[in-house]
């Protein structure tokens, strides 16, 4: 029993951290290659249009260690990229057109998508079965603020009823979370085995 709380809330929590680590990358790539190319008849842009470009295997890495930590889904490591010779405006070129790059950026720009899904699913799953849990207690407290389907808490009865909602809300959001996050895991797994083939 205490393993399997302990992989709900590992679960939640990778859930909460998917949406934090989606909306990082797409402000991150957005900004970052917005300005890179803005800037770039600059002696500025070049530089930070480069090493924008060459974070997606860091931040592929991340993804893999967070995978494996939260979900148990093996992920294959990312051979490390050989720096590449020439100037700058060299680099940065090959970076640019490099077609397994730019999907993997785009993948992880889509974890925005995924992350917000991840947070409302998180919160329906995990938050509202307990706050239903505890709905006779809140009664008790004088809190008859919840309302469900338009019936609100104001009775014992039904703060008895919303109590056996939750009970069934929490086995059935644990199940279906728990099919979330393998698929989060999945779509990371076939992100990180497209980029590893370059």
């Amino acid at each position: 029993m205490n393993q399997m709380i302990r992989k709900h809330v590992r679960n939640f929590c990778f859930l909460l951290i998917t949406f934090a680590t989606g909306l990082f990358y797409m402000c991150f790539y957005l900004v970052g290659i917005t300005f890179g190319v803005g800037m770039s008849f600059t002696l500025v842009g070049i530089p930070i249009l480069y090493y924008v470009l060459r974070s997606t295997e860091t931040f592929l890495q991340h993804e893999r260690i967070r995978t494996k930590v939260y979900t148990d889904i093996s992920v294959r490591t990312i051979p490390t990229r050989a720096q590449e010779e020439g100037s700058l405006w060299e680099r940065v070129k090959a970076e640019f057109l490099d077609e397994h790059n730019w999907r993997a950026i785009i993948g992880l720009m889509l974890q925005c998508i995924i992350g917000m899904v991840s947070l409302i699913c998180a919160t329906l799953f995990y938050l509202t079965p307990i706050i239903l849990l505890l709905s006779p207690v809140l009664y008790l407290f004088g809190i008859s603020s919840i309302s469900l389907f338009g019936v609100e808490n104001n009775t014992l009865s039904i703060s008895l009823f919303f109590m056996l909602l939750g009970a069934l809300f929490l086995w059935i959001g644990a199940y279906l979370g728990n099919s979330l996050v393998k698929m989060i895991g999945r779509y990371t797994r076939r992100l990180v085995k497209d980029f590893a083939r370059r």
